[in-house]
């Protein structure tokens, strides 16, 4: 799969804003004096220590109904039954045992021993049953259609943006991932780096008003191509040259600007990354373990660019199986915990282990019955969080009823979301120093639901 490229998948109308936005230097400074002020205030103090967030986003939809399985007797006999040719065999589960229970146990898919361990001891949390909602539902209200539901349920774009910005009743503008960065960029010292890192391309929870997001290669800074050889170094310090010069046209200075900024954020970025002192943590081969071990070394060099805050945006994608789902499924759940493993030892080797938090997103959950050798879109899901700062070793908010037609299904096995993407953003963003009085700013509709607080952080 090739990397997304930064320039040419960006819109044309986003383009134009971004230059506007650049060149209007009035506008924008008093914007941002409104963000600082209220970053200034967003933690009660929370800014003097190192904080970053990473989203790891699994596009396509994971089947979490084989992430996490009913391990009781009678349990499993009802997920097997139901689950017919993607029930996993039960000797091939790896129990957990959750410090808080619902009556139930649990064991996780086979390829997650690296989860187990870090589940056992207390670095991994597990969330239940999220999913996008627009305010609190439950079955007879999906029915009836009584209550308002996140437009076209079952899409994986519409479903990927909703994710993304926790905003499913209005049109998309900004990710909570930007505004989060937007209201807490005061945190930081005069960077001289974007605090929003994409390693995985442009993507919507990283879209703010103040703060960019960056897009990094998995394997370094992102360069102008033909630029990577002797003649490519005198193109690249003609373009300098040109772009230094001023312009009267309003386009072309945004134009200059932007791209002059770009390629002196990528030469010293990538500086810094070649002087970095390398890890001894091995990453596993593979797009999400490069991905990984990327960010390791970002937060490595993060105070030599006077960061104290960093949101973190990866990507696999391979999660929409409608056939072939055992076997692929496997291999990428295995890619995630292995990654995950790895990247929660390069914290323990930086020391920063208790200032990182990793957590899981995707478009939506899968159906609990098969359509032969696969599932189809879903809609609740369960994820999954990592880091010293964390509650782990238990599974937070409810599990759904794992029957076909019953009380938390919409038909199919497509659960309603018992906990919302809202408040599962509201606990991490309360973590990385957002107050509850300013955690509308990140969350609009946050009030809408009854727990802005989950408890699976510190």
């Amino acid at each position: 799969m090739n990397t997304p490229n930064p320039i040419t998948d960006l819109g044309r109308r986003q383009f134009l804003r971004s230059c506007c936005a650049a060149v209007g230097s009035t506008g924008l400074l008093s914007a941002m004096s409104q963000l600082r002020l209220m970053g200034a205030v967003a933690g009660d103090g929370a800014g003097d220590d190192y904080k970053a967030l990473v989203c790891l986003f699994l596009q396509g939809g994971n089947d979490a109904n084989n992430m996490i399985v009913p391990y009781d007797t009678t349990g499993y006999a009802e997920y097997a039954a139901a689950r017919t040719s993607l029930s996993l065999p039960r000797d091939m589960l790896l129990p957990i045992t959750p410090l808080s229970t619902d009556g139930r146990s649990y064991g996780l898919h086979g390829a997650m021993a690296p989860i187990q361990s870090l589940f056992a001891s207390g670095q991994v949390a597990m969330l239940a049953n999220v999913g996008t909602l627009v305010v609190p539902t439950n079955r007879s209200q999906y029915e009836a259609r009584s209550v308002p539901l996140p437009p076209q349920l079952f899409s994986h774009n519409n479903q990927q943006v909703q994710w993304q910005s926790s905003v499913g009743d209005e049109s998309f503008t900004t990710g909570w991932g930007g505004r989060l960065a937007d209201l807490t960029n005061a945190f930081n010292e005069n960077p001289s780096l974007s605090m929003s890192i994409s390693l995985d391309g442009q993507n919507s929870f990283q879209v703010g008003k103040a703060v960019s997001q960056f897009s990094v290669n998995r394997t370094g800074v992102v360069n102008m191509s033909g630029t990577n050889n002797a003649v490519g170094e005198v193109r690249l310090e003609a373009l300098k040259s040109v772009l230094a010069q001023e312009d009267v046209n309003l386009f072309q200075t945004a134009f200059g600007g932007l791209t002059k900024d770009a390629i002196d954020t990528s030469a010293l970025l990538g500086s810094t990354l070649e002087a970095a002192t390398p890890l001894t943590t091995e990453f596993p081969e593979g797009r999400l373990g490069d991905q990984l071990s990327m960010i390791a070394k970002l937060i490595s060099v993060a105070p030599q660019f006077g960061l104290k805050r960093q949101v973190f945006f990866a990507r696999l994608g391979g999660w929409d199986m409608h056939n072939n789902q055992i076997d692929a499924h496997a291999t990428l759940l295995a890619d995630i915990a292995n990654g995950m493993k790895s990247f929660y030892d390069a914290t323990v080797e930086l020391g920063c282990q208790n200032n990182v938090t990793t957590f899981t997103a995707s478009d939506f959950g899968r159906t609990f019955n098969t359509n032969g050798d696969g599932s189809d879109h879903g809609w609740g899901s369960h994820h999954m969080v990592m880091g010293g700062a964390v509650r782990g070793g238990d599974i937070y908010g409810t599990v759904p009823t794992l029957e076909i037609n019953g009380p938390d299904d919409t038909g199919r096995g497509r659960w309603i979301p018992t906990t919302s993407v809202d408040e599962y953003a509201a606990t991490l963003a309360k973590w990385f120093g957002v107050s509850d009085s300013n955690l509308p700013i990140v969350l609009p509709n946050i009030g809408r639901f009854a727990q802005p607080d989950l408890g699976f952080m510190l």
